[in-house]
């Protein structure tokens, strides 16, 4: 073995690490006087680091504790956030809901404005039918966790209300204004959509088990 092998595995055998071939590094330094005052004087070097810095403080569980910290408090952070973004949107949901329910109802008793008995029985219908939506809604502003399984029955009345309007101003059967009403239902499916997204988060930390 070269002399520059053989202080290589002299470094690392300092440092508690297997080297290949020990006895050959043993046998080279019996005969190389070079060799065996280099280990003596690494060794010495060595003690006099340890002698050294012996003393100072081992900071990695502060530094840890201080990253962890932070990372928290990132985490407290974000998640208020997402609390408020939830909250606001709760209130969102509810007040349109309310407001749909305060139209609906005078409808269902009253049929105001409507003198056929045809209309009026479609009428008394469409109230119904908007009165239930609502109901959907204000549970979803109740318990946003349920939110999401109402998007689909949001979206696809949104969806055909769209439609069946565009349908019918093209046709002249009504009028571009009339219908403006309907775009509160996409406004409630996109509104809907967005709770039951932010109560897919979670707004509390997670505790670590113990045991």
């Amino acid at each position: 073995m070269t002399c520059a092998n053989v202080r290589s595995a002299l470094s690392a055998m300092m440092d508690g690490e297997p080297v290949d071939r020990p006895a050959e590094v043993s046998e080279h330094l019996r005969g190389c006087d070079a060799c065996t005052l280099w280990r003596s004087q690494a060794e010495t070097l060595a003690a006099q680091l340890r002698d050294r810095y012996s003393d100072t403080p081992d900071l990695t569980e502060n530094v840890l504790a201080a990253v962890a910290d932070g990372q928290r408090q990132a985490d407290r952070h974000q998640l208020a956030i997402r609390a408020g973004r939830r909250r606001l949107l709760r209130w969102a949901v509810g007040v349109a809901a309310v407001v749909q329910l305060c139209l609906a109802v005078p409808a269902l008793l009253t049929a105001a404005g409507v003198t056929e008995v045809t209309a009026i029985h479609t009428s008394r219908e469409m109230a119904s039918f908007d009165i239930a939506v609502a109901v959907g809604f204000l549970l979803a502003a109740v318990r946003p966790e349920r939110a999401k399984a109402f998007v689909p029955v949001a979206a696809v009345l949104a969806v055909c209300l769209g439609a069946t309007s565009l349908l019918d101003v093209s046709a002249g059967f009504t009028g571009l204004v009339d219908e403006a009403g309907h775009m509160v239902a996409l406004v409630q499916a996109g509104l809907l959509w967005a709770l039951g997204r932010v109560s897919d988060i979670p707004t509390t930390t997670s505790r670590p088990v113990t045991t």
